[in-house]
């Protein structure tokens, strides 16, 4: 689904105004099934990468920067995700080389390049079953809003160039519960991309930003390319693919997760021979394709890295949080 519009503009527009009542009872029930619900401990540390907004803020390249930090003092990490779109009836294991974005989802493709993944609509099933397989530490990839896993440390994430949109709840707004709420559960934030956010919170505010590996910059130098993407913010892969240097002959946005049709890559294709380009697209998205139509498509390679001040900031509340289930020798890099 693509955000509406409204989302993001004055939130008395007339479509959020009349939204506002539905958005009080979403809050309601949100807030209602949280207090009646105990969260399971699981008996290795939970790390969540979350956020307070629906749709893409760079959750899934920065889970797995922290995934990165934790497997370099040594542990064995699990990342943990819904799998949006999977049809998974129960927690399963990624197999990287054998399942499809169908079967599994997009994201926990990605995250299993990196580490071991457990796919499972039920998070407590999936942290045991990830604690069954070795598991020393649990990364979920989004699930800020859920309640039945407990969570030892918590980063929301929130993009710069957008923040909270209207400041209204789902479906008049963009958020999935009330601002002060989330951030109060918050360990800290990690604000993702340039701009200013007003964040009314006394955390720990880090700053990331995606960016291309150097080989992309080489690769893409005054390339022509036909760059598409049914991500949550198509226009910051334009952008990155731009500052890469390369030469976007046309630009193609589709809504996130979106699975392309044979016509779609036809069409793509099609265009890309008319224009002397070639396609080009986000790392997610080229997930989503098959293998046997990935020919003569390639994707721009990108990763979440923190400014030298917030590298050192993520790096003291990751020994904190290892400290209280780990020894020393594990939890001090």
């Amino acid at each position: 689904m693509r955000a509406p519009e409204f989302w993001y503009s004055d939130p008395n527009d007339t479509v959020a105004f009349v939204l506002k009542p539905l958005g009080w009872l979403y809050g309601f029930v949100g807030r209602t099934r949280a207090s009646m619900v105990t969260p399971f401990r699981t008996s290795v540390p939970v790390v969540c990468v979350g956020n307070l907004t629906a749709g893409g803020t760079g959750k899934t390249p920065l889970a797995i920067a922290i995934g990165e930090r934790l497997k370099a003092r040594g542990l064995k990490v699990c990342f943990l995700s819904r799998g949006y779109g999977a049809d998974v009836p129960g927690a399963m294991v990624v197999d990287a080389a054998e399942d499809t974005a169908e079967d599994v989802g997009d994201e926990p493709l990605m995250l299993a390049q990196h580490a071991m993944t457990i796919v499972s609509p039920d998070r407590p099933a999936g942290a045991r079953l990830g604690v069954s397989r070795g598991a020393q530490v649990v990364v979920m990839d989004d699930g800020f809003q859920n309640p039945s896993l407990m969570k030892d440390l918590s980063f929301v994430v929130v993009d710069a160039s957008k923040g909270f949109g209207n400041g209204c709840l789902i479906p008049a707004g963009p958020l999935r519960e009330r601002v002060e709420d989330g951030l109060a559960r918050a360990d800290a934030v990690i604000v993702m991309g340039t701009g200013h956010v007003f964040l009314p919170v006394e955390k720990p505010i880090l700053r990331a930003t995606l960016e291309p590996l150097p080989e992309e910059r080489v690769r893409l130098k005054n390339k022509r390319v036909v760059a598409f993407a049914g991500i949550g913010e198509p226009k910051r892969f334009f952008a990155t693919v731009e500052d890469c240097g390369a030469i976007i002959t046309s630009r193609h946005e589709y809504s996130d997760h979106y699975a392309y049709s044979d016509d779609d890559l036809a069409d793509l294709r099609e265009i890309a021979g008319a224009q002397d380009a070639t396609l080009l697209t986000t790392e997610k998205d080229l997930l989503r394709l098959e293998p046997d139509v990935r020919a003569g498509i390639s994707a721009l390679k990108v990763v979440a890295k923190f400014e030298p001040e917030s590298a050192a900031q993520i790096d003291q509340l990751i020994e904190q949080c290892l400290t209280r289930f780990l020894p020393p020798a594990l939890a001090m890099h």
